[in-house]
């Protein structure tokens, strides 16, 4: 028997009209496929690593030679590939609509659903809706560079390394490829920006990242009453948010879905993610046991999780779930995550207030940088980067 997820407390909207079912249900109908499947290479293994990673083709460019069958790189071991029947299409993550910032509910509503999903969606957040439309469509124009100008943002020809073109999540780690292709800029300044990030979308990013500032310290605000510090100081500031990356990510057509994944199961490292989607779908949350819960696309609103910076700050009070995205067999996908982090030479751990009542720390202090960096190494493998720090 399946144990459904947490049931959101009456402050938070919960969508689960029957088109949202509905939606659920059609947009992942090729999971329930029941002929069998043998996905062929299309060369040799050499070619297939060569072409998409050496020489920055991406999965884009696989994805437009039309293949018929995925290549062996991206066939996923069994246990990694979602299916119909660990899907909980009745579940959804809480819905919080933020029409009033100062409502006491809002509050609370935030705070219950970090602690007992880790995930929720935001509406009337404030964030215009052309600025979100304009920075889907510069990750759109981006990926429709040709290669040669993509490859300029590639590792080894890049003008920095807060700028990065790629593809899958660690390569040379990973026993299998992921679907998906990345533009990731981490932001120190926008003078910065402006010099080195790609002309084909940083004034739209920027945009979107000055537009979700305040949604960004009003959230924190609200996290942090809940845990007892009552007021963010630079030191808080910038253990919470002293940095700042932005992905710009594609999921092109995938022969197969079935068979592979667009990211693998991992929670994020930052302090809080805000995450854009498209209408396409293809978010999933943990739920219960082996259960998965998926994230529908919402017009205008901003996906927030917990990442594991912040189940550290609070000592597990909010929770870092893990999360996946499913590959697509007929639609190309995008997602727009902003990383909200301490800065690298931080130290985190415990804040002193979430312990001031006797509570025994779960976490040890650790350089952030290092977290990072462990986290980086290795191929996704769900929440066993957190294993790093605990006690």
């Amino acid at each position: 028997m399946q144990i459904a997820p947490p049931t959101p407390t009456p402050n938070i909207l919960v969508s689960t009209s029957s088109h949202l079912l509905n939606t659920k249900l059609s947009l992942y109908s090729f999971l329930v496929r029941m002929d069998p499947i043998v996905a062929t290479p299309i060369s040799e293994s050499s070619n297939i690593t060569d072409f998409v990673i050496t020489n920055r083709n991406g999965v884009k460019g696989l994805s437009e030679m039309g293949l018929k069958t995925l290549p062996k790189q991206y066939i996923q071991p069994v246990e990694e590939r979602i299916t119909v029947s660990n899907i909980l299409p009745q579940e959804s993550i809480p819905i919080i609509d933020m029409s009033n910032w100062d409502e006491q509910k809002v509050s609370e509503s935030i705070c219950d659903a970090a602690e007992k999903w880790g995930f929720f969606q935001i509406i009337n957040h404030g964030v215009p809706i052309e600025v979100l439309e304009n920075v889907k469509d510069a990750t759109h124009r981006f990926f429709n560079l040709p290669a040669e100008e993509k490859r300029k943002f590639s590792k080894e020809n890049s003008p920095s390394n807060s700028v990065r073109f790629g593809t899958s999540f660690s390569p040379e780690a990973e026993k299998a490829l992921e679907w998906k292709d990345y533009l990731s800029m981490f932001y120190v300044s926008e003078e910065e920006a402006y010099a080195l990030w790609p002309s084909a979308c940083k004034d739209q990013v920027l945009e979107y990242m000055r537009g979700s500032e305040p949604v960004i310290q009003r959230l924190l605000e609200a996290l942090m009453k809940r845990i007892n510090v009552k007021e963010i100081d630079e030191t808080k500031k910038s253990l919470l948010m002293g940095s700042k990356r932005i992905n710009l990510n594609y999921y092109p057509i995938c022969p197969n879905p079935e068979l592979t994944v667009g990211i693998g199961r991992h929670s994020d490292v930052s302090t809080l993610t805000i995450l854009l989607q498209d209408d396409i779908g293809g978010l999933y949350v943990r739920g219960n046991n082996d259960s998965w819960v998926h994230v529908p696309p919402i017009s205008g609103s901003l996906v927030i999780n917990v990442g594991d910076a912040l189940q550290i700050m609070s000592n597990g009070r909010y929770k870092s779930i893990e999360h996946r995205v499913v590959a697509n067999g007929s639609k190309n996908r995008i997602s727009v995550p902003i990383f909200v982090n301490p800065r690298p030479d931080d130290m985190i751990g415990p804040f002193p207030e979430v312990l001031a009542g006797g509570e025994e720390a779960l976490y040890k202090q650790v350089l952030y940088s290092n977290y990072v960096r462990h986290f980086f190494k290795k191929a996704h493998d769900g929440k066993k980067t957190i294993e790093f720090a605990k006690i």
